[in-house]
């Protein structure tokens, strides 16, 4: 009993790392322009369609099909900043968010159109046989994706908090008039940030469906990372390790001990529900930024 629920609580922290790692993609948009990309399960498919298309489809190398996939997704993650976001500098949130929402729609619609309705065989780029620790057994992808997902926040932490341009790109998100005051391009910082969001689709999606069937469906994993991203808060990116934690052990140990119970989907619901707790008492979420304005 005691190996099982190590074993259903060690898998569930490597979920929700993965979800973590998916929800970086809100974040680093957010943080830099104070969109919340309603697209991110999109952009994740995309991002996984390119590395079908140029490693399976095209028989390139691995490691060069994913640098081609790189580039296409940053090419399209500054195409999307050109014609969608650059003229909506200083414009409302509520317009950036509607945006958002028909770029989900465009992007789904361009994936069925290019690719079509019916299942691929993502690439095993991830080797398949699991990690057996004594009893302990945990699937090798999930586990890159812990890695992958604590590499990529603790960088990002350090690329936004250390950095020039990462602070510039704050900054812009504060605010676009008095980042422009201050002399830095808007433009420049929202077109970085939709490109990092490119490059973290295009990371996200291999360590999600290395060996697994790919379709337009698969972006459902984008809402199931956005109760992780609104528990960290959407200004924090370490945060997102233990949100990610948190909201994965929780699915895993409702999954093993409550659904069969109940002979529901149990699992499914709960986090949504915990982060709506989470909310209530704490609106901007676990670490995200406190504002004070005065009146």
């Amino acid at each position: 009993m005691i190996i099982e629920f190590l074993n259903y609580t060690l898998n569930g922290a490597l979920l929700g790392l993965l979800y973590a790692l998916v929800a970086m993609g809100f974040v680093v948009i957010y943080r830099a322009s104070k969109v919340f990309n309603m697209a991110t399960g999109e952009m994740l498919v995309l991002g996984a369609f390119l590395v079908w298309w140029a490693v399976a489809s095209r028989g390139l190398h691995p490691a060069v099909g994913i640098a081609a996939a790189l580039a296409m997704a940053v090419l399209v993650g500054l195409a999307i900043e050109r014609f969608f976001f650059r003229r909506l500098i200083g414009e409302s949130v509520f317009s950036m968010i509607m945006v958002t929402i028909g770029l989900l729609i465009l992007t789904r619609g361009l994936v069925l159109v290019i690719w079509g309705p019916q299942e691929r065989a993502f690439p095993a780029l991830i080797r398949l046989e699991p990690l057996i620790v004594g009893e302990m057994i945990v699937p090798r992808p999930l586990a890159a994706a812990g890695v992958v997902a604590v590499v990529f926040a603790l960088g990002l932490h350090w690329f936004f908090n250390r950095s020039r341009t990462g602070l510039a790109m704050s900054a812009v998100a504060e605010d676009h008039q008095i980042a422009l005051a201050m002399g830095i391009s808007v433009r420049r910082s929202i077109a970085f940030a939709w490109a990092l969001g490119g490059v973290l689709s295009v990371i996200s999606s291999i360590v999600y469906l290395s060996g697994k069937s790919l379709t337009f469906l698969s972006s459902e994993i984008g809402f199931a990372a956005l109760p992780v991203a609104l528990l960290a808060g959407l200004e924090s990116i370490r945060g997102l390790l233990l949100a990610g934690v948190i909201v994965g052990v929780v699915q895993g140990l409702t999954s093993a001990y409550i659904d069969p119970l109940i002979g529901g989907n149990a699992a499914s619901v709960v986090p949504y529900v915990f982060m709506l707790v989470v909310l209530a008492v704490r609106p901007n979420g676990m670490f995200g930024w406190k504002r004070i304005e005065r009146v």
